[in-house]
């Protein structure tokens, strides 16, 4: 309860000669007294009264008096009254037409009504209470193809997407049940609507794989089409691109086998075709492409020994490089491997280091930590850090008990203090530290055009390293998380943790950003002229390549215009109802009479309680232990089934979720006839008891998604006291600043629990302390080390501020399209004595008794709840009153008379700025109160329960008629098919020669001219195939490797790079032996190539693009290699040659030539 220590009447007394500034208007108390002595036969006494609403005559008509006052911004709609008197009751009227004290109105009265009048606040027209934008196309970010629009995360549950890979005519995802695929060529079809899974109806139509172990990576191999799967259970499963249209759902998987004993975290093909692959403990293995091209060509009935042949030709490099049981790398999971196809390397990404490979040997090339400092031996044996911070507290408060207890109670006291705030300084020092390292972890690599390596941090920090691991800069655009690259042309995208995507340039500079999704952003890839990006929640968006640009607008504004075929409304009701229970519990008569009696057209129903459960140690508890919190209590789980029972849980209603934060519980039920346009449930607390840490005070909320828009709901408990009007207007704000629905701005909850508990063990001892110096040391001491203890609590919460990763991003609050505060506000009637409260409310006059409401006050001056609309309140105040004494007698008559109020209400938001805004896309959720009314005849408690019923109409978007329109867009509007005509540019190029002969240890030189004038060139060499020359001359057979790799005899450098205008590059072909490794592995030969000694072929083609070029252009290079056999005979003019190199290498001459282009 509220007051357990309230002081006494005197200091309230005082109070309220401070807070009482307008006296009550003569005119109107004289009209209530004579009101009042005409239904009174007996003289009025202060010393016995008798107050009662039963005395009072129940008129049977009643209207709305709906005044225009200076004093009061209220809005009623639907009403053309305009009165210039303020709200008046008299026999033949009645202002509160639901007030009754049997059980409220009956369940189908809410047809009836009209909405009610509205007060709204000051102050929401800036800052973050201002009004979020809403358009039909939104305007911030560029128009985006959805690909999978945003599916509810229940419907999502075994089948989550975790990542997605393009080939050129389809986009892979893969899930955690398999993989699907999308055809591009069907992007802008509608969606399946109810053939496919709940959350898929919207999206465009798809092919699924047969059920497998979640899927972790993808890699794309389109010499083989074929797509490599990484899974959990530690298998690569391999899938065949072209699928036929018509081809039955589910399809199979090709070759498979076990690769880790735990998952596998990351796959890629290096230059030269291997798949290498990451797992957990920081092991990495190669599996050659020679055994995977021989089980590959095995039959389907061979699968089980085409799975042996390949599990036991693996590499394994961290065996490799581990001498007397020290490992040159960590044993920290494998984060990403990255192929640098550049310099035929493979960087292997780890939380907090590098390993460089080569390609070719398999060699370690270097280690270096996430500062570029080289590394001799990474692995080194971790100590328990958290066990020693435990033994350090076991210490402390052991040592201290067992020390002598001479120097009396005060002296132990002390001891006792300084040992749990040294502990706690300890706990947060180390907590401190591993939060500044995790800050550092590396999540994302990528390799840019211009052959440099992108990695992104945690703390969003991007580093760009040059192909051998020296750092070059570092650049922080967005303070969030780093999840993922993607780099196409000469630019390169970023996601993060906040759903934001970000565009920058090979130099680092930011281009552009935008929101992309409300959550995460996982996995960036690029495919047809778009960037796709995938968000955490499974929705998949496509970016145009081009954006931003030109064909933002063009696209925004032709959508817009199509906002008719598109754009659909809908009607929900929701009860909201809140009730401080004071540590009781209800009967099943007063829930339904609160909640069950008014729910049959209702579609959501949120409870929010306070004071569920007070217990020092249950505070302690919550405070240092989440679970607590989510999982919920005993008695607070009694309090969710006794509140199902009364709305017919599992039957009529679904519990959706609920949070607990000590003594505040809020939950929400969805009825099942809307359950399929509601989820997305999240839940959050915000603390606001002792140093902002204790939940005996603070709010809790969920937050809700609702025909795809979000809608919050917060329950609050605020400070207490009449004269406490700043404290509970702080307390509002710190909530709506700091509630976050977010998981990832909860990074230090862990740590968190365990300090909040050493903190108020602190606090507990600490009050203690205090409590025995006050007899011995004075009131004027102990006011001065409070002061120093606040101030410490003060600095300490703004040093951990500090450290925290803040977001650029909006409040969540600020953010939902409709935010509803429902609870124990705590606000009181100031300017007035008990007695005229009492009179005021046995006569109803409710129009006065709200003048002195400083919730009113403060909302009408903007310091509270900015913007914010409440019902006009037309039911008795709610607080205080005598448990289980019915009627407006059982207000609280104890020795303290606390002035009844308002205590218990419910505030809310929605999308209008203006109060006469209409439904639409520009303002999707618009609201009206039906109901708002106080169960008067409930009780069990001090408070009386509050409920608000409303009418909310959302409008939204059909998702997959927009996409189609989207699609209409792209072909009919002329400007933007110029724009994407453009896109297919490719400058001019020529190569020098059509054909190389290579000998032992040759090198030819290959140069590549850039002949446009302004663009720059992007190359990327890679090898079609391999044959054997036969001396039949027959028609030549290739064989490509994986990924187009190249065989191991021949080395390409540089594979990939830009080329400026009017400019060449000169690229190395070179013949290089092999045979570094041993031949053999496990009975597999690892150098097949090695056993022939028949002349080979190659054809290499360059591809050449723009630097934002959807098309591609390629050259076709044949390159033979002649075996060192027959080099015996070659003339001497050759072996002259080749000795005035220094017999090392022999440079082959060439010519130029230009081949023939080819898209």
């Amino acid at each position: 309860m509220d007051e357990h220590n309230i002081q006494d009447d005197d200091k309230d007394k005082e109070a309220l000669a401070g807070l009482s500034s307008v006296p009550p208007p003569q005119r109107k108390m004289h009209s209530y007294s004579q009101q009042l002595r005409a239904n009174s036969s007996h003289k009025r006494h202060h010393q016995v009264r008798k107050h009662s609403l039963d005395d009072i005559p129940k008129p049977s008509d009643h209207y709305y008096n709906n005044e225009d006052s200076s004093d009061d911004d209220i809005f009623a709609r639907n009403s053309n009254n305009a009165s210039g008197e303020d709200y008046i009751i008299t026999h033949s009227q009645r202002l509160d037409q639901n007030l009754s004290l049997d059980s409220g109105c009956p369940p189908d009265d809410s047809r009836n009504f009209q909405p009610l009048p509205e007060f709204i606040g000051a102050g929401g027209t800036n800052g973050i209470f201002k009004v979020p934008m809403r358009a039909t196309v939104h305007p911030r970010r560029p128009p985006c193809l959805e690909l999978r629009p945003h599916p509810l995360r229940e419907t999502q549950v075994g089948k989550f997407l975790r990542n997605i890979a393009c080939t050129d005519k389809q986009l892979w995802a893969g899930q955690e049940s398999g993989v699907r695929f999308w055809r591009f060529q069907d992007a802008y079809q509608p969606g399946l609507g109810t053939k496919v899974r709940r959350g898929d109806e919207d999206a465009a139509p798809f092919q699924e794989s047969g059920n497998t172990a979640p899927t972790i990576c993808l890699l794309v191999d389109s010499a083989n089409r074929l797509v490599w799967s990484g899974h959990k259970d530690g298998k690569i499963r391999s899938w065949k691109m072209d699928h036929a249209a018509d081809e039955p759902s589910p399809f199979k998987e090709g070759l498979s086998w076990q690769a880790h004993r735990g998952s596998v975290l990351s796959i890629v093909m290096s230059s030269y075709g291997d798949l290498w692959s990451g797992g957990e403990g920081g092991v990495i293995k190669i599996w050659p492409w020679e055994s995977i091209e021989k089980s590959l060509s095995l039959r389907p009935e061979e699968k089980h020994m085409a799975a042996l042949l390949v599990e036991r030709s693996f590499i394994d490099l961290r065996s490799q490089v581990t001498v007397n049981g020290n490992c040159s790398i960590s044993s920290s999971d494998i984060k990403c491997l990255v192929s640098d196809r550049v310099r035929a390397k493979v960087w292997c990404a780890q939380p907090l280091s590098f390993s460089l490979w080569d390609a070719r040997t398999k060699e370690l090339l270097k280690v270096f930590n996430i500062e570029g400092q080289t590394e001799n031996r990474v692995d080194m044996p971790s100590s328990d850090q958290g066990g020693a911070v435990e033994d350090e507290m076991k210490v402390k408060f052991v040592s201290s008990s067992k020390k002598e207890k001479s120097g009396g109670f005060l002296q132990r006291s002390r001891n006792a203090i300084m040992g749990a705030a040294d502990a706690v300084r300890r706990v947060a020092t180390r907590g401190a530290g591993a939060f500044a390292e995790d800050n550092k972890r590396t999540e994302a690599l990528v390799l840019a055009a211009d052959g440099t390596i992108w990695s992104g941090c945690t703390n969003g920090l991007l580093v760009q390293w040059d192909g051998s691991g020296v750092r070059l800069q570092d650049v922080s655009h967005h303070p969030c998380a780093v999840q993922c690259f993607c780099a196409f042309g000469a630019r390169i995208y970023v996601g993060y943790v906040s759903g934001m995507v970000q565009v920058m340039d090979l130099e680092g500079n930011l281009v552009a950003g935008w929101m992309a999704h409300n959550g995460p952003v996982i996995k960036l890839a690029a495919g047809d002229g778009y960037i796709f990006s995938l968000a955490t929640h499974g929705g998949i968006r496509g970016w145009s390549i081009s954006s931003p640009g030109p064909i933002d607008s063009l696209l925004r504004t032709d959508l817009a215009e199509k906002e008719p075929i598109y754009s659909r409304q809908d009607n929900v009701r929701m009860l909201v109802g809140t009730w401080n229970v004071g540590q009781g519990r209800a009967s099943q008569e007063a829930l339904m009479s609160w909640l069950g009696s008014v729910v049959s057209d209702v579609g959501i129903v949120v409870v929010g309680l306070q004071e569920v459960e007070m217990g020092a140690g249950f505070l302690a508890m919550s405070a240092a232990k989440e679970t607590v919190g989510l999982e919920g209590s005993s008695i607070g789980h009694w309090w969710l089934d006794t509140i199902g029972k009364a709305l017919d849980e599992n039957t009529t209603f679904e519990r959706m979720g609920s949070r607990q934060l000590a003594g505040l519980l809020v939950s929400l039920w969805a009825r099942k006839s809307i359950r399929t346009h509601v989820g997305d449930i999240d839940a959050a607390a915000v603390p606001c008891g002792f140093g902002r840490a204790i939940g005996n005070k603070g709010g809790v909320g969920l937050r809700i998604r609702v025909y795809d828009r979000l809608i919050c709901f917060v329950n609050c408990h605020l400070a207490a006291h009449l004269e406490a009007v700043n404290r509970r207007n702080a307390d509002f704000d710190h909530i709506f600043r700091n509630m976050s629905f977010s998981r990832s701005s909860n990074l230090l909850n862990n740590a968190a629990g365990m300090v909040r508990l050493l903190f108020f063990c602190c606090s507990l001892a600490f009050s203690t302390y205090l409590f025995r110096l006050l007899y011995s040391s004075g009131l004027p001491l102990v006011l001065s080390v409070a002061a120093g203890a606040s101030a410490a609590v003060q600095t300490t919460r703004v040093t951990n501020a500090a450290g925290v990763n803040t977001e650029e991003t909006k409040l969540d609050l600020a953010e939902a399209d409709m935010v509803v505060f429902l609870g124990d506000f705590n606000y009181r009637l100031f300017g007035i004595s008990y007695d005229e409260a009492r009179d005021f409310v046995s006569q109803r006059c409710f129009d006065w008794l709200r003048e002195k409401d400083q919730l009113r006050a403060e909302m009408k001056a903007g310091k509270v709840f900015q913007g914010m609309r409440e019902a006009i309140i037309r039911f008795p105040p709610t607080y205080k009153f005598e448990r289980h004494r019915p009627g407006l007698a059982g207000y609280d008559s104890g020795e303290k008379k606390r002035i009844p109020a308002w205590c218990d209400r419910v505030i809310y938001r929605d999308n209008r700025s203006g109060p006469v805004d209409e439904c639409s896309l520009e303002c999707p959720i618009v609201s009206s109160i039906l109901l708002y009314e106080a169960c008067m005849d409930v009780t069990e408690s001090d408070h009386k329960p509050v409920r608000c019923k409303f009418h909310s109409t959302i409008a939204h978007v059909d998702r997959s008629v927009r996409r189609q329109a989207f699609g209409e867009v792209l072909q009919v509007n002329k400007k933007v098919k110029a724009i994407l005509d453009e896109l297919r540019y490719v400058p001019e190029t020529v190569v020098s020669t059509n054909n190389i002969v290579l000998q032992n240890q040759d090198t030819s030189i290959l140069r590549i001219t850039n002949k446009c004038e302004k663009d720059k060139a992007i190359f990327r060499i890679v090898c079609e195939g391999q044959s054997t020359v036969k001396d039949e001359e027959d028609t030549a057979e290739y064989h490509p490797r994986g990924s187009f790799g190249f065989p191991r005899w021949l080395e390409v450098t540089p594979a990939a790079g830009i080329i400026k205008p009017e400019q060449s590059v000169e690229v190395a072909v070179h013949h290089e032996e092999f045979h570094t490794l041993e031949d053999l592995v496990d009975g597999i030969p690892q150098n097949w190539w090695c056993e022939d000694t028949r002349d080979k072929e190659v054809v290499l083609t360059v591809s050449i693009n723009g630097s934002s070029s959807t098309e591609t252009k390629s050259h076709q290079i044949r390159v033979r290699h002649c075996f060192s056999a027959k080099t015996v005979r070659i003339d001497s003019k050759s072996s002259t040659n080749k000795k005035s190199q220094g017999g090392s290498r022999k440079i082959s001459s060439s010519s130029d030539a230009i081949d023939d282009s080819r898209n």
